[in-house]
């Protein structure tokens, strides 16, 4: 059996020269054989061992199983650590179940361990790994239950030989084979008494589903399964490729969006006739709010709804993972929400675990990781010729110069021509401020900037944060949208201010 498990560990890749390796044995047949197993290999392949044990505190007998396996590990000189917790405090703590909160307890007490060893020996982080003893029945038992929940492929691959720094070398073997291996080598084990309990959701699949399904149904359907859960576990690989690379294909860094529909739609004047989702989608690069890195992902929806419909899903799942940094409690109704919104015609917001907010802003899709805060944005004065930086937007130059000495008004998305003798007061780079307008016709009528966003179609909670060019309460210009009428170069124009933003030009 020794070789049946260092191949398969092989196959994994589990075990490599120099690794340091803790296992938890719980006194029990399957951690027992783990460790008789791991120190077989050892003996092939040299690497550095060390035992776990938690006494969880609900049995009597649990202190009769620590001094078991202290003693195993004394006999053969492995370092062997001990923890006493109070599981059911913890759980009621914590509002776990009691099986969830062991769980809890038994891996962060495996990764401090884990740290202190590595340390110890200097092994590079890499080679650091948990050994635990589940085996082909708690694989199908895992499969049955998350079927029975509700899950997905990845669900129902039940438990991965290798899963980061955890490895599972025992998954391979079937519990009888097991102990059939600890009574012929006459090893002896504890059998942990709640395991014969119905209490827990796993036990009961254990003790009456899959014996049903032995001997009424199918022998050997445990194999099956398991062979089953390798098949989907390559299939669970080929669609991560997938999904990646749809992602990738979906995902928005800053500023994208702006560039791209700003070539598209408004090469040429800005005052051209395009759509009011186009001119949205033009200064996305402003409006779209700044968090921390990596705390937002932005989407091309019409790029994810080009998307085959079961890779969509999958796209949304990977984002929320990667903002929550975790898969729990990420369910089919959030996935399911998530896609109905970009996929509809209205904007709107949704609130999902983990703090997440899920935006739509016409073509943009957005996931962040809390509320859309208001930007700060300095305001920036332009007090003459030179260079100014706003942050956001880019670097600004201001040039003024004669009438005479100039050519055609240039129509360059980001640079602009103003009547600079029509100026009255310091201009400012800045956000918008109660009582702002624009002149919107050549009869100068006015609008007020709020009216004109309103008609833009700018979401509420991303005008906070639009830079404009103001001459008091006169916006002068909306950068990336259009110009107030009242500033436009005429031919009783003498003095021009031409402003231009480098960064976004270039």
């Amino acid at each position: 059996m020794v070789n049946k498990v260092l191949n398969y560990c092989e196959q994994y890749h589990m075990i490599a020269p120099g690794d340091v390796i803790v296992t938890g044995v719980s006194g029990g047949a399957d951690s027992v054989c783990l460790l008789f197993m791991l120190l077989a290999i050892r003996e092939k392949i040299s690497f550095h061992l060390a035992v776990a044990h938690v006494n969880h505190g609900l049995r009597k007998e649990a202190a009769m199983e620590a001094a078991y396996v202290r003693e195993l590990c004394e006999t053969r000189g492995i370092p062997f650590y001990l923890k006493e917790a109070d599981m059911a405090g913890y759980a009621r703590e914590a509002s776990l179940s009691e099986e969830e909160a062991g769980r809890q307890i038994r891996y962060a007490f495996f990764r401090e361990i884990l740290i202190l060893e590595g340390t110890k020996h200097q092994a590079e982080e890499e080679k650091w790994k948990i050994a635990v003893a589940h085996n082909r029945n708690d694989r199908a038992e895992t499969m049955l239950f998350h079927l029975f929940r509700g899950t997905g492929l990845a669900g129902l691959c039940g438990i991965p030989a290798v899963n980061g720094r955890i490895i599972r070398p025992l998954l391979n073997l079937d519990r009888q084979e097991i102990e059939d291996y600890l009574e012929k080598e006459h090893i002896r084990y504890y059998t942990d008494s709640t395991n014969q309990e119905d209490h827990y959701a796993r036990n009961r699949i254990r003790h009456h589903i899959l014996p049903y399904a032995e001997d009424e149904i199918c022998s050997g359907a445990v194999a099956h399964m398991n062979q089953t859960a390798e098949n989907l576990r390559l299939a669970e690989d080929y669609l991560e490729k997938q999904t990646e690379e749809a992602a990738g294909r979906c995902v928005l860094p800053a500023g994208d969006m702006a560039a791209e529909c700003t070539g598209k739609a408004l090469s040429g004047s800005m005052e051209m006739a395009v759509s009011a989702e186009q001119k949205a989608a033009v200064m996305a690069d402003q409006r779209m709010p700044d968090t921390a890195a990596g705390k937002q992902i932005r989407l091309d929806l019409d790029a994810f709804s080009q998307e085959d419909p079961y890779l969509r899903g999958r796209i949304l799942h990977l984002f929320m993972e990667r903002i929550a940094g975790q898969r729990k409690d990420i369910t089919a109704a959030h996935l399911e929400s998530m896609e109905r919104l970009f996929l509809s015609e209205k904007n709107g917001e949704l609130n999902l675990p983990y703090g997440i907010t899920v935006y739509k802003n016409y073509r943009t899709g957005m996931l962040v990781k809390g509320k859309q805060e208001r930007q700060e944005r300095e305001a920036i004065a332009i007090t003459g010729e030179g260079h100014f930086y706003a942050d956001g937007l880019g670097e600004v130059e201001v040039t003024v110069f004669s009438c005479e000495k100039t050519g055609n008004i240039p129509e360059k998305r980001y640079t602009k021509w103003f009547d600079y003798d029509k100026i009255t007061t310091s201009v400012l780079l800045r956000v918008r401020e109660r009582g702002d307008y624009l002149t919107i016709n050549s009869s100068m009528a006015h609008k007020s900037l709020q009216d004109y966003f309103v008609n833009e179609k700018i979401p509420r909670q991303e005008r906070d944060s639009f830079y404009v060019l103001a001459d008091g309460s006169h916006i002068m210009w909306v950068p990336g949208y259009r110009i107030s009428e009242y500033y436009k170069v005429t031919e009783q124009t003498r003095n021009i201010m031409q402003v231009s933003i480098k960064r976004t030009e270039e």
